[in-house]
């Protein structure tokens, strides 16, 4: 879509787009930035990140969270050149299934030794299940929320966001939705009432969009584009929970102001 509105568009893969470069590890990753930056000229006015594996494996974790924060944090000087930045990544609506607390954490801690170490563990001890790919997208979308507000994005013009997909339709769900089990299993864990499965041009348009110049407020949010999965999963309220916490927030606030 982006290269037929003319925009110049700088891929990032394995192979078979403009830049060769594997998200799975630290010097694959810089070098990756690194080369997209001398394409682009030195300045970079928007990054889609949307590497996503699926895998019972390790390297879902060091592509999905680590290939995805560590490229962009890479890119930051040269989207700060830019005169209108804007980054917008790809998470999922797996991110509200349930995950592992201690790899979650020790994504966030930028620790990549313990999270792809309690990735392997899981792996072995859950080969029906996958919190892991669940795990890599709540991380994911948590990091969007902590450094959106931070000086390096939100304190340099950079919005930052995530859109979470539901049930997309692509090469890599096709045999699952082939079937009625695989149907009713799939709309069972991820409830679509609004046009049920979607094509991948509903998330373009939302990713072109959050990485326009129209977008200068919305930072920070992993936007549901899902059909509904979450307002169904979730139920109509996602704030009381912390009701508790936002008065004590809010009482502080009220008590420096009056010095």
């Amino acid at each position: 879509m982006l290269r037929e509105r003319g925009e110049t568009v700088i891929g990032v893969d394995l192979k078979g787009v403009e830049v060769a470069g594997d998200l799975s590890s630290h010097e694959g990753r810089r070098a990756a930035a690194g080369e997209a930056v001398q394409l682009a000229g030195g300045t970079v006015d928007a990054v889609i990140p949307c590497a996503g594996l699926s895998v019972m494996k390790p390297v879902t974790v060091a592509v999905n969270f680590f290939g995805m924060a560590e490229f962009l944090e890479a890119l930051l000087p040269a989207l700060g050149r830019s005169e209108a930045p804007r980054v917008a990544l790809v998470s999922s609506m797996a991110s509200l299934q349930p995950v592992s607390t201690a790899l979650v954490d020790a994504m966030l801690a930028g620790d990549e030794e313990q999270a792809l170490s309690i990735a392997g563990s899981l792996a072995d001890a859950s080969p029906e299940s996958n919190p892991i790919y669940p795990s890599s997208k709540r991380a994911i979308s948590r990091w969007v929320r902590r450094e959106a507000p931070t000086t390096a994005w939100g304190g340099a013009g950079i919005p930052l966001n995530a859109v979470a997909p539901g049930t997309v339709v692509t090469p890599m769900t096709k045999d699952l939705l082939a079937s009625e089990q695989g149907r009713a299993m799939t709309d069972a864990y991820v409830p679509m009432p609004l046009n049920s499965h979607q094509g991948a041009e509903s998330i373009a348009h939302l990713l072109i969009w959050l990485t326009s110049v129209e977008n200068t407020h919305c930072t920070g949010q992993t936007i549901y584009c899902d059909g509904g999965a979450d307002a169904v999963l979730r139920g109509d309220d996602v704030w009381s929970w912390n009701d508790e916490a936002m008065a004590r927030k809010f009482q502080e606030i009220g008590a420096r102001l009056r010095g």
